[in-house]
């Protein structure tokens, strides 16, 4: 492992942002036990350690986006033909925190979060604008919605159908992870098992309905912005993908039925080379789970494929201009790792949602990544790095001692309800905080080279005049829409969520209606109930 040559060096030990310590050098004994065959084998082969098609970026480019969404659904417009007009070829829709949560913008804990966080969306009239003159056959869209997720995805389809976009045409990913909120994220609504009846729900009625459409994205982003290492990101979303796995076969769908629309979601932080492996080791781990253990046949269930954000809680306040330098070295890191997708963030989003001019630098980014840097050339640059392919083995054998431990708690729902994932994070974080204020991890700006005078960032606020606007809207579609069609449809929904049936159906009769978001939302709630974590210390 480590070079016998003596010399001195700057400090006792190299860590990485994970904790994880680098040796000085690595050559073959690092990967004496790797077999190539069984281990890498080539691009586009099972395990799919060096990536999911043979060609990769030589054949075709990830999918660009950008999130966004803010005040209203006219507002939120406007930035997505923005963002295609400068060469963005994917949306990624940011709700607000009402809608998150399943509440209409008028409800009383709405009041001062209308618009704030993301786009508020209360009714089918709301999505028709949102996607007014974008076609729906031509767009893939990424929506960042879990507990409501059903009756999200059933306005977008159902606003597909208005434009005459058959459903089999629509492409796009609803996230649908409820798994990862009780974890870190905490915007859950009802408990665990119901919530898992949504999920297989919308399994269920995306292969028989809306084949092209990923109808879930099982996110390690939130966990690893929660203050997770690399290593707990990659195990705790895996083990999150097993246990959907597990639901929809126990739901009665076979697993080559679901499995190939699948994806995940995974945070690119600082850390370049530990990024990269995890990436690696994710799409290794994943085709073995699913061709050794759960006994997929079809070839696309055992590919990983993943959209990658780079790593808000890298962002600083201070010196937000360094944000630019850090976005780029973590899409650099998702590149090399082999996204399917990615979002960079823009350099103000420490502060706020992001202005325009930011935006666009944060696109300009990909794009010059994908047509200048040149890594786009061959397909797994890295494959073979003797650094690269050991943090890769190791990072496997430590989620897989994770699958383990979860495994012994009684899977991931039994974990969830003592609190494991949430104390594992919670060390973590603490960890990872006391090092930065000990100056033992650097960031810059922050604890080292703090010097120079600020610079001015114009911001993007969100005024009061959005949630008026909002508010007003939703009066009107409640005043002119068929009350007696409305009740029928709810009735509906309450039906089948006592019984067995698929949900997803009822809840597209009903937006089609013109019911609420909250309206459904509170149907569910008042037959699912409404889940309080306890206190994990």
């Amino acid at each position: 492992m480590a070079g016998k040559s003596e010399g001195a060096e700057r400090k006792e030990s190299f860590i990485t942002v994970s904790g994880r310590e680098i040796e000085r050098v690595y050559g073959p004994d690092a990967i004496a036990e790797l077999d190539h065959a069984q281990d890498l084998g080539e691009p586009g082969e099972y395990p799919y350690t060096r990536g999911i098609h043979p060609t990769m970026y030589r054949g075709r480019l990830w999918t660009m986006r950008q999130f966004a969404g803010f005040g209203t659904a006219e507002e939120s417009n406007a930035r997505y033909r923005f963002l295609l007009e400068h060469g963005q070829t994917g949306l990624s829709v940011a709700f607000d925190f009402p809608t998150l949560l399943g509440y209409d913008s008028d409800h009383p804990r709405a009041e001062g979060e209308v618009g704030k966080l993301g786009v508020a969306i209360d009714t089918l009239a709301d999505m028709e604008i949102l996607f007014q003159g974008i076609p729906l056959d031509r767009v893939s869209t990424s929506m960042t919605i879990n507990a409501p997720a059903a009756i999200l995805w059933a306005m977008y389809v159902a606003v597909g159908e208005k434009q005459g976009v058959p459903r089999d045409r629509l492409t796009g990913t609803i996230q649908n992870d409820i798994l990862k909120e009780y974890m870190a994220q905490k915007t859950f609504v009802f408990p665990p098992r119901p919530s898992m009846r949504l999920v297989t729900d919308t399994f269920a009625f995306g292969a028989r309905e809306v084949p092209r459409w990923n109808t879930i994205s099982i996110s390690g982003y939130h966990i690893r912005e929660a203050g997770a290492t690399a290593v707990q990101e990659l195990a705790f979303t895996l083990a999150n993908g097993r246990e959907y796995v597990r639901a929809g076969i126990e739901a009665g769908l076979r697993v080559d039925e679901f499995a190939p629309r699948l994806s995940f979601f995974f945070n690119s932080h600082v850390d370049f080379f530990e990024e990269i492996a995890k990436f690696r080791a994710a799409r290794r781990i994943w085709a073995r789970q699913m061709r050794e253990h759960f006994g997929a046949k079809d070839p696309r269930s055992w590919m990983l494929r993943f959209h990658t954000q780079t790593a808000g809680c890298s962002l600083t306040a201070q010196q937000p201009e360094n944000n630019i330098v850090r976005t780029a070295l973590e899409a650099l890191a998702a590149v090399l790792g082999g996204t399917q997708s990615l979002h960079t963030n823009s350099m103000d989003e420490a502060m706020a949602l992001p202005s325009e001019d930011a935006v666009r630098i944060a696109l300009r980014t990909q794009q010059l990544i994908a047509e200048e840097s040149g890594v786009v050339n061959t397909v797994d640059p890295l494959g073979g790095s003797y650094f690269v392919e050991a943090l890769t083995c190791q990072l496997e054998q430590e989620a897989l001692a994770y699958f383990e431990k979860i495994d012994r708690l009684g899977g991931v729902i039994p974990a969830i309800e003592m609190g494991f994932f949430q104390r594992e994070i919670a060390d973590a974080a603490y960890r990872y905080q006391r090092r930065v204020e000990a100056g033992e991890l650097t960031v810059v700006g922050v604890n080292r080279y703090t010097g120079g005078p600020a610079t001015p960032i114009r911001l993007l606020r969100v005024g009061p005049e959005s949630q008026r606007r909002q508010l007003e809207r939703l009066a009107r579609v409640r005043r002119e829409r068929d009350e007696l069609t409305v009740r029928h449809a709810l009735r509906r929904v309450r039906e089948v969520a006592r019984g067995r049936e698929n949900l997803m159906y009822p809840i597209l009769e009903a937006v089609q209606a013109y019911a609420t978001l909250g309206e459904i939302m509170g149907v569910l709630r008042e037959e699912f109930g409404e889940y309080r974590e306890e206190a994990i210390f």
